[in-house]
């Protein structure tokens, strides 16, 4: 049979190491020191090792004990995670929760609710990261996130998807200064815009057909993976679109990027927290009901 090692003698191996010497550890467990030589020498035997060597009147690791010591610690660790999570559970606390934040959002309006959210269960894992357009509500409907914030609306009639407004955004088209539109008559038109490179932000969706906006036809294209590339990419002079407002406000003070007219004039888009409507754990209900703390 295979030697088996106990949860008890790792944190024997461990007081020992972090003490310094078999009677301060016994002390810290409340144990008598030969309880822990006879653990010590019991664990020597189950495993055909050295564990300790004299040097003088101190016991030291051997290169065996220290990685028994090393590796054992991660597994004490992640024996009190797996209680904590299993706590958790019991209590209705998810032991993960993934977020998903489209780019035109920013993950940095989350970061006063994240906070709170880890006030509230301390020892939840937290993951965040960026999905674009058709992507971020995708993602929840798939699984992939448990909730979203930045999303649009769904072109899909997904029953399953809870949505609450958290935001509105308007997008105003936006050049560099030095890019030949803008020295063009204004209001720009769709034919005078169409003869420069546009650049998009590639949609994020896994399996559903990628959304687009405001591409005209046949209108050469520059694709980037998030907002905020598209951002950088506008104000090196590498192409035109529309950009969100709130998110250029220091690049149009500082002469970065120039605000046109267009024909088709700026828009107004709405964008939505969403998760789905049988969600059961707590992380996801206590994030949903804080929604109108937001900073929209």
């Amino acid at each position: 049979m295979p030697t088996r090692l106990t949860l008890e003698a790792l944190e024997v191996l461990d007081a020992i190491e972090r003490k310094g010497s078999f009677a301060a550890a016994a002390a810290a467990l409340y144990k008598v020191p030969s309880a822990l030589t006879y653990s010590v020498q019991k664990m020597e035997e189950d495993l055909g090792i050295t564990l300790f060597v004299r040097e003088g009147r101190r016991s030291v690791l051997t290169p065996a004990g220290r990685l028994l010591v090393e590796q054992g610690r991660q597994l004490l660790e992640a024996a009190d995670r797996l209680v904590e999570q299993s706590r958790q559970v019991d209590s209705g606390w998810e032991s993960r929760v993934n977020i998903a934040v489209d780019s035109v959002y920013g993950v940095e309006k989350l970061f006063p609710l994240v906070a709170d959210l880890m006030l509230e269960c301390p020892t939840i894992e937290i993951n965040l990261y960026e999905e674009v357009l058709g992507g971020t509500w995708e993602a929840v409907a798939e699984g992939r996130a448990d909730i979203a914030f930045g999303s649009t609306a769904p072109t899909l009639p997904y029953r399953q998807l809870e949505l609450a407004e958290v935001a509105t955004i308007e997008w105003a088209f936006m050049v560099a200064p030095s890019h030949p539109l803008a020295r063009c008559f204004q209001p720009l038109s769709e034919e005078d815009i169409k003869q420069h490179r546009a650049v998009v932000v590639r949609d994020s969706s896994q399996h559903l057909p990628p959304l687009t906006r405001n591409l005209l036809d046949q209108q050469p294209v520059l694709s980037v993976a998030t907002v905020q590339q598209k951002i950088a990419a506008q104000i090196a002079g590498l192409g035109c679109g529309y950009l969100p407002r709130g998110l250029v406000d220091g690049a149009l003070s500082t002469g970065e990027l120039v605000e046109l007219a267009t024909v088709a004039g700026n828009q107004q888009h709405a964008l939505y927290a969403l998760w789905k409507r049988d969600a059961t754990g707590r992380a996801v209900r206590w994030l949903a009901s804080q929604l109108g703390y937001l900073d929209s």
